[in-house]
């Protein structure tokens, strides 16, 4: 399926100028014969459930250790009261965030976890996925880390789409010193076995790699095949993220450089010749000042894009304003168009007994248009609205 091979995606590592901008054109042609001028994006609501988590990533400032201000879990009211704004502004998704099962950690975790009402975090997260869809518009996409079987069908049950970022394929990141120390849910083999899973359940997923965090490049190459050979088999990957490392204060990998512009352009354009040409790819515009340029790198979706909430794993980059994306886009040719948290060939009548369960359908069903994207385009009827972030 891939446009060129593992060896021919090696031998572009150092690929720049005019030759990076030939790979740009070659990637962005696929892009253009599968998805169009369109480019897309999901308004969304980020609902971080808890930031207690028991891995230690080197770059991470999500994360808090029990004790410390904010550590803590959401209690329904306050995730209902964020759900209800973004639904007030056109919002159509739920993106439920949290650290990995901190109650295997953290005592305090789960004595919060008991005075909710919940045994484990998993649990947590369902309870409200089902709130959510009883008693508002959005439908739930979830990022819960890694999942046991059961889990993942249970997931699918409530949402109408799941996440988890592979990241990284290299085993070697988790040694003492490395990014991924620590960490038991980073181990590689975990999370692809999370995308397996998902694969034999049928739940759409995002997955992703996270870059400049110590792999090398043959690693980035041989994660996106990963990703590549886990959708020929089964299917149900609806978009690829490739995320750009951003150095944090306070955090172990402060001090580390972060990809340039090249680096990203270079993967984008290397991931859209290995992944299937059906698979979305998407690079999220509050990490690069230029995001506008990854459109020439052959992506076609901007991600999860919110008028209420932060990036609270990024918090200190805010996301543009939609307006503004759309315009940047228009210069290069492209239209900023709303979709769903479900992609529009995952809601294909052909596809929907398969994909989603009845009350994730039901939701999705009432917020799409016969093409699949969203019945309303938020960011053209709330243009006028201010839009801000908390």
């Amino acid at each position: 399926m891939s446009v060129i091979s593992r060896e021919e995606a090696c031998a572009l590592a150092a690929v720049s100028g005019a030759e990076l901008a030939r790979l740009m054109d070659r990637a962005a042609g696929i892009r253009d014969g599968s998805w169009g001028r369109n480019v897309t994006y999901s308004r969304k609501v980020f609902v971080p459930l808890t930031n207690l988590c028991r891995d230690k990533c080197g770059y991470c400032t999500f994360a808090k250790q029990p004790g410390t201000p904010g550590a803590g879990y959401l209690t329904p009211e306050q995730v209902l009261q964020i759900v209800r704004r973004g639904e007030a502004l056109g919002c159509k998704e739920a993106l439920f965030s949290l650290g990995e099962k901190p109650e295997l950690l953290h005592p305090e975790a789960a004595d919060m976890l008991a005075a909710l009402g919940y045994e484990s975090t998993i649990d947590y997260v369902i309870a409200m996925c089902k709130r959510v869809l009883e008693e508002t518009s959005l439908v739930p996409h979830v990022n819960a880390g890694t999942l046991d079987p059961g889990e993942v069908r249970r997931v699918k049950a409530v949402a109408g789409s799941a996440g988890i970022m592979l990241e990284t394929i290299s085993r070697r990141l988790t040694a003492r010193g490395q990014a991924h120390f620590a960490c038991p849910d980073k181990v590689p083999v975990q999370r692809l076995r999370t995308l397996e899973r998902a694969g034999e359940a049928s739940l759409p997923m995002t997955t992703g790699i996270l870059i400049g965090i110590g792999e090398t490049w043959e690693e980035r190459i041989d994660s996106l095949l990963a990703i590549a050979e886990l959708h020929v088999r089964y299917g149900h990957i609806q978009e690829v993220i490739v995320q750009n490392f951003r150095a944090k204060p306070g955090t172990p990998m402060a001090l580390c450089a972060e990809p340039d512009m090249d680096d990203m352009l270079r993967t984008l354009a290397v991931a859209r010749l290995l992944l299937p040409p059906g698979i979305s790819l998407q690079a999220p515009p509050n990490l690069n000042e230029a995001f506008e340029r990854y459109l020439l790198a052959g992506i076609n979706d901007f991600g999860g894009i919110s008028p209420v909430t932060a990036d609270h794993i990024n918090p200190e980059r805010a996301w543009p304003a939609v307006g503004e994306i759309a315009r940047r886009s228009a210069t290069l040719g492209f239209e900023l168009v709303e979709r769903l948290t479900a992609y529009p060939s995952f809601l294909q009548p052909q596809h929907v007994s398969r994909f989603f369960g009845a009350k994730p359908l039901v939701a999705l069903a009432a917020l799409a248009r016969v093409d699949g994207l969203a019945r309303h385009q938020a960011h053209e009827r709330l243009q006028s609205h201010q839009e801000v972030q908390v």
